[in-house]
């Protein structure tokens, strides 16, 4: 039943992300990282309506988190991008080929590599040692190396730069989500009021919320979300083991499952980012279309009116004209 519920909130975090960025990408360029786009995108239904998918999915990918070890709940939310991919298909009209279905696999594959040489503590064991979150302020850093980057750029490299920037600070989210399970746990709501936690984790999302509108803007969504799908449970595997204290065991067996993991992230992330489906994702193609009977028809062209010849009409003679022609035939005679 978890795992059923883990794919549900991954089938609404993907629709979500559809939806929202064709919105973003109809938004100026000119507004690219400038709270200008928060303001276009809140006047755009089909934008609200991601949101509220998207929210939706991340209140379940919570519960899944505090129900069902993060080893198994990373993979399964990282299958977001294969619903995104299941939804862009009919949207652009493109076919789902076999390489992007295989590079889902290997990205999800990647993820549970990476987190199955590692043993999550529940939410209630966990230390969250301050110190710890120094590893979370590093993630930071790296996250404004990419943004700075993409802003150097333009296009699909703007887009995979913010987008993987955009993943780190969601990452960063996650670890707060999980450290705000744990004051839940150990005192009651009202105490989230009294502590750091809760703030940041709303800041955390609004930045991360702010830079996937922003790649959104900037590319159509092959360059942006198979980088955020990556980089978000790759950060949250770091901050599990440098914050929460999660055991990493080290074997020689599992350092190759970890480089193995490693390397089909990054395969899976170029694969899907191949993929026509999400390339071809247009803000024309996803304009409603409306059934012939409900079309206006146009009225037909008028008949244009014959056109009647114009008989040229003799200048009239003058009485001089007159009198020098019957001289003339007079003359003849």
């Amino acid at each position: 039943m978890s795992i059923a519920i883990t794919l549900v909130a991954a089938l609404l975090l993907g629709c979500g992300f559809v939806l929202q960025q064709n919105a973003a990408e109809r938004a100026p360029k000119a507004h690219f990282l400038r709270l200008a786009l928060i303001g276009d995108l809140l006047r755009e239904r089909r934008w609200l309506a991601g949101i509220v998918v998207m929210v939706a999915g991340q209140l379940v990918s919570a519960w899944s988190v505090s129900h069902i070890s993060l080893s198994l709940a990373e993979p399964l939310l990282s299958t977001n991008l294969l619903f995104a991919l299941a939804l862009a298909v009919p949207l652009s009209g493109q076919r789902l080929r076999a390489t992007e279905l295989f590079g889902v696999v290997m990205l999800s594959g990647g993820v549970a590599a990476l987190s199955v040489a590692r043993t999550a503590t529940s939410p209630a064991l966990s230390f969250a040692s301050p110190a710890g979150w120094l590893g979370a302020a590093a993630i930071a850093g790296v996250a404004l190396v990419f943004l700075q980057a993409g802003r150097l750029r333009r296009g699909l490299a703007r887009a995979t730069f913010t987008g993987a920037a955009a993943g780190l600070v969601f990452g960063i989210a996650d670890a707060l989500t999980r450290q705000t399970v744990h004051v839940m746990d150990a005192h009651t709501v009202t105490a989230l009021l009294t502590t750091w936690t809760g703030y940041s984790l709303i800041g955390a999302n609004l930045v991360g919320l702010w830079l996937m509108e922003s790649a959104f803007n900037s590319a159509p969504l092959h360059a942006s979300l198979p980088a955020i799908s990556a980089a978000e449970p790759a950060a949250g595997i770091m901050l599990g083991i440098i914050v929460f204290g999660d055991e990493i065991r080290v074997s020689p067996a599992m350092i190759a499952v970890q480089i193995t993991g490693l390397v089909a992230l990054v395969a899976g992330v170029i694969l899907v980012a191949r993929a026509p489906a999400l390339a071809d994702l247009r803000p024309a193609q996803l304009a409603p279309r409306f059934p012939a009977r409900l079309r206006i028809p146009h009225p037909p062209a008028a008949a244009s009116p014959p056109i009647t010849p114009i008989t040229p009409i003799a200048p009239p003679i003058t009485p001089l004209e007159g009198q020098t022609a019957r001289h003339r035939a007079s003359h003849q005679e």
